[in-house]
């Protein structure tokens, strides 16, 4: 207790204070729309800060509109006629968006101000992405629960399986009903959601069944170390991957909360553009703890740690009824019943 518990709180606030406390833009993804010779000044004003923004250059605003939606930049300076105007996507990102917003600031004259196009918009239910960003933490909850009880009820083989793709399933269903039937902050295809979502539950249930059925309880610790204290902080989805002290905004995107968020924002927001990637490594976690938890079929029963209770408890008994057990089978005659009596 004196060592462990100071460790692991050291640990958590690591993991939860320090990303929180170095926010700031590395290599953010945004683009810059005009003709060369125009776009030179937002460039240099945008490349004061080194190593902030990774500069995607367009041919027009039409072009940055269309990136922007394909999620390949988080937003875009276009230089027009008339001055440079700033291209967000509060739907990516609120804090991105702000902070575009703060940064384009500095390239109107004094006194003036760069006007501002909002391409993809958080919903109305949800403006600042609050709602969101709180949702990863349930559902990695839920994930972390129902692969320690499929664990625990010792659920192996296709029972198994089933079981934990059924419970995803259902939350998938709960959470879309929640989020976008009643809450409305997500605005995308219903089920399309509820798949997102129903993904990355069973991707953290079946990756800790999986290490619960090799590892046993220190397989769940490490389940819950992975999805919880790391996959939590390290999602990004509170502002943004790129947002995070490297190289954590990259490791978290190949842990399930990280990828699930990515996920349901792509697919509520951006017509699953973007998708792509977050699904792919969901579906790896998913289909290795499964085959893991459907390869454990034989290890799910407990016949050899009874036996020998039972075997003992029957020595016991015929010990306790003034019986003695046979002697063994060695070639020395037994002696007969008078001398055993006497």
């Amino acid at each position: 207790m004196l060592v462990l518990v100071p460790v692991l709180v050291a640990l958590a606030l690591w993991a939860f204070a320090w990303p929180a406390a170095r926010t700031a833009p590395r290599d953010l993804p945004l683009g810059v729309a005009g003709p060369a010779a125009a776009t030179g000044r937002a460039e240099r004003q945008l490349g004061r800060n080194e190593g902030a923004f990774d500069l995607h250059r367009y041919a027009n605003e039409s072009a940055a509109r269309d990136a922007i939606r394909d999620r390949e930049v988080y937003g875009a300076v276009a230089v027009t006629a008339k001055g440079p105007k700033l291209l967000t996507a509060s739907a990516a990102s609120p804090v991105v968006a702000q902070l575009l917003e703060q940064a384009s600031a500095r390239m109107a004259p004094e006194g003036a101000r760069v006007p501002t196009e909002d391409v993809v918009a958080a919903p109305e239910g949800d403006p600042r992405g609050a709602a969101l960003s709180a949702s990863v933490l349930p559902l990695a909850l839920a994930g972390m629960a129902a692969g320690a009880l499929a664990w625990l009820l010792r659920l192996r083989g296709t029972r198994g399986v089933l079981v934990l793709i059924g419970s995803a399933a259902l939350v998938g269903a709960v959470g879309a009903g929640i989020a976008d039937s009643w809450l409305g902050v997500l605005s995308g295809d219903w089920w399309a959601e509820a798949a997102a979502i129903g993904l990355t539950v069973l991707a953290v249930a079946s990756a800790v069944a999986g290490l619960g059925s090799l590892l046993g309880y220190r397989g769940i610790g490490l389940g819950a170390l992975v999805a919880i204290l790391f996959g939590n902080p390290f999602s990004g989805v509170s502002s943004a991957p790129e947002m995070l002290p490297e190289p954590l905004g990259l490791l978290g995107q190949f842990l399930p909360p990280g990828a699930g968020g990515t996920l349901l924002r792509s697919v509520s927001f951006f017509d699953g553009n973007g998708a792509d990637s977050p699904a792919v490594v969901l579906t790896v976690w998913a289909v290795l703890g499964l085959l893991t938890v459907a390869l454990a079929r034989g290890r799910a029963g407990s016949p050899h740690t009874a036996r020998p209770l039972q075997e003992g408890r029957g020595e016991e008994r015929t010990e306790r009824r003034g019986e003695e057990p046979a002697a063994e089978q060695t070639g020395t005659p037994q002696p007969s019943a008078p001398f055993r009596s006497a």
